[in-house]
Order: structure tokens, then sequence, then C-alpha cells
């Protein structure tokens, strides 16, 4: 078993090792291909995922058909639609994998009767949601209140792993911005440090 899922728990909550035990027993691993998605936009989406290995981007498909980047998810983060998969609804996001990636996979009835086996689990997925939903806040008041180039550098800072690993489209396309203008920002920001 991939033994940074445990150690993710075990960074917000703490669990006996019987508790641990049984969270090691209903660990479900899938794999995905480059492409593949882990959810589409309007289906619904059947499982929350811990990401073992690989890159996800989250997506929202407009009714042009334009695709606007949301998030990206990596290594011992978790990825999906949260509000699709908690309400059982048609999700608002497609996740799509950018590389091979594996996850550990929960059901919203594997998540049940987790929280009824240990109960402390329903505190760690509570914490989980509730960061989730600051770093969305925090998101937003970046986008409202920050130029493009201030928000990518605290991107770049926060997140240079990922950058190495994406396309300079999909982070032209998180920041709200056309790739042509993130090539250009990208060059005044390179001549900028060199100078």
């Amino acid at each position: 078993m991939n033994e940074s899922f445990i150690e993710t728990i075990k960074k917000q909550i703490s669990i006996s090792s019987s508790e641990e035990d049984y969270i090691r027993s209903t660990v479900q691993y899938r794999t995905f291909k480059k492409g593949e998605f882990l959810v589409k936009q309007n289906e619904v989406c059947k499982s929350i995922n811990f990401i073992v290995s690989g890159c996800v981007k989250t997506i929202y498909l407009d009714h042009k058909g334009n695709e606007h980047v949301m998030f990206f998810s990596v290594e011992n983060w978790w990825a999906g639609d949260s509000g699709s998969f908690y309400s059982q609804t048609p999700a608002d996001y497609t996740v799509e994998c950018l590389e091979e990636t594996t996850v550990i996979q929960n059901s919203l009835s594997d998540l049940e009767e987790l929280y009824l086996r240990v109960p402390i689990m329903e505190r760690f997925f509570r914490i989980l949601v509730q960061n989730a939903y600051v770093n969305l806040q925090k998101k937003m008041v970046q986008y409202l209140s920050l130029s493009t180039k201030e928000r990518y550098l605290i991107f770049n800072k926060k997140y240079s792993d990922i950058e190495q690993r994406v396309p300079q489209y999909l982070i032209a396309s998180y920041l709200g911005v056309t790739k042509e203008f993130f090539s250009k920002m990208k060059k005044e920001i390179a001549q900028d440090n060199f100078q």
C-alpha cells in the first residue's frame, strides 16, 4: 500500500494502528492512462481520488466549448468534483489525466462505511473540505485583486513542480489569459530577472 495516503491522513488526525489496518484493507487502486478521465462534466462523480502518482487537470467546459482550467492536482492531492460526488448530481467539472495516473478511489458508500467503522475519518474529510473551500476563496480573491503577473508568480513559487509537468497553454488557461499573452508575460519576467 502507498504509505503517503496514511501519512496524509495522519497529518490531520490521529488514528490507531487498528484503524490504519482497516483503512489499508479498504483501499482500491486504479490506474488511468494519459487522456483518460476521472470524471466527465455532466456525469455523476462516482469517487473521490487520492493521487498516488501522476497529474490531472480539473476543467470547466463552457457552452461555447472553451476549456477553462480550474485546478491541477499531483501526488498526495485529491481530485474529483466534490459537489457532484457528495450530492450525486451531474458534475460541473471534468478531471482529465495529464500523465499516467494512479489513484486510490473511494465511492460514497465506501466513505459512509468508513465513517461508521472509523468515525474520526469524518473529521478528516471535513478538514479536507474546509481546506478546499479556503483555497478556493484565496484563488478568487487573487483573481480579482492581483495582476496576471502577480498570480503567475504566486503559482510558480507555490507549484513550481506542476509548471514543469504541464503544457504552458494550460497554465495560461488556469490564469485566465491566452497562451500568447502568457508567453509574452513570461518573456517580460525573464527580462526583468536578467537585468
